[in-house]
């Protein structure tokens, strides 16, 4: 059963403003989000619920419901910034 993929405005902003081949990049991760939501690599956060999975010097924080199998993409960012 397929999750679905759901962005916070933030988020969907954040994405949209990086370079085409890091944006076609993270769009692949979070489309494969769909169909498993726990990739290899992926890490649940301290203190938090929800969840992280690299893409190259960026990451992408997300959260799951399973009771309605949605996916929500909280942030997406550099490293740098990311956890601040």
């Amino acid at each position: 059963m397929a999750y679905s993929i759901q962005f916070v405005p933030s988020a969907r902003k954040a994405i949209d403003s990086l370079p085409k081949g890091m944006r076609d990049r993270i769009a692949k991760k979070i489309d494969a989000l769909a169909l498993d939501p726990f990739p290899p690599g992926s890490r649940k956060l301290t203190g938090d619920k929800a969840f992280r999975i690299r893409v190259g010097d960026y990451r992408v924080i997300y959260d799951v419901t399973h009771k309605v199998l949605v996916i929500l993409v909280l942030r997406v960012a550099h490293r740098k910034d990311v956890y601040r």
